[in-house]
């Protein structure tokens, strides 16, 4: 059974807030890609619309929206998420994710779409 971490940022803000998912509502990620809506009755935030925006698994390694699936794979790159380079012309061979989620994924980044209230209103009451 897949849990995952799940960071909501609120842009109207700027604040950022994890909250967790797991069981029947960890499952409702599953399957999903960077840039698919969620409910966010998911993580308690019910009357939200969530859009996923990356996220990363247990080791650390990136989700990349370029990648389809969610196997590794590795990836001659010249920046972008995964990799920063040091100086211009930099490349360097990096393991990354794929866009879709599933049981590797530890953590799922979110921005808030929609919302009925205020984030902040709305989390102090889970």
């Amino acid at each position: 059974m897949a849990d995952f971490k799940i960071v909501v940022a609120d842009p109207e803000s700027g604040m950022t807030y994890q909250r967790e998912a797991d069981g029947q509502d960890a499952n409702r990620f599953l399957g999903r890609e960077i840039g698919d809506e969620v409910e966010g009755s998911a993580v308690g935030l019910d009357g939200y619309t969530l859009e996923l925006t990356g996220g990363s698994d247990d080791t650390g390694r990136p989700m990349r929206e370029n990648v389809p699936g969610s196997d590794l794979k590795e990836l001659l790159m010249t920046g972008g998420v995964g990799y920063e380079p040091s100086r211009d012309g930099e490349r360097k061979r990096v393991t990354v994710r794929g866009r879709q989620v599933s049981e590797a994924t530890a953590q799922i980044n979110t921005h808030v779409l929609d919302a009925d209230e205020d984030l902040p209103d709305a989390l102090e009451d889970t």
